[in-house]
């Protein structure tokens, strides 16, 4: 059964840190690309970041210099390192793949549907940035 499981979202203060992981199970991760969506409630899904197969890797400008995205193929599970968070960074973080080669996630970070590109969805974790 394929699975993706978000962890490690949590009530944190502005400007501090974070580490968000997504364990995958029933696939191979390094086979897909990934990214990693953000929602609060009322607006749409956006796209924060997204790893191609090949490692390039696409930033949101509102994270750039700010968040990291990485995997541990041993692990089978990505992250998301997340450093001067902002109360604006409050949401529920999603992890997603989809099975295609780079560069997809110059596409996924362009297009206007985003997160209509992905293949399959984690059920998220929630991050909370007080002021």
């Amino acid at each position: 059964e394929v699975q993706l499981v978000e962890s490690g979202g949590e009530l944190v203060q502005t400007g501090g840190s974070l580490r968000l992981s997504c364990a995958a199970s029933g696939f191979t991760l390094r086979d897909y690309a990934y990214g990693w969506f953000r929602q609060i409630p009322g607006k749409a899904r956006e796209v924060v970041s997204c790893m191609n197969t090949d490692g390039s890797t696409y930033y949101a400008d509102f994270v750039k210099g700010r968040f990291t995205v990485s995997s541990d193929n041993a692990k089978n599970t990505a992250y998301l390192q997340m450093s001067s968070l902002k109360p604006d960074d409050t949401a529920t973080y999603y992890c997603a793949i989809v099975k295609a080669p780079a560069p997809i996630c110059t596409y996924v970070g362009t297009s206007s549907n985003s997160a209509g590109l992905m293949n399959f969805w984690g059920k998220g974790t929630l991050v909370t940035v007080s002021s």
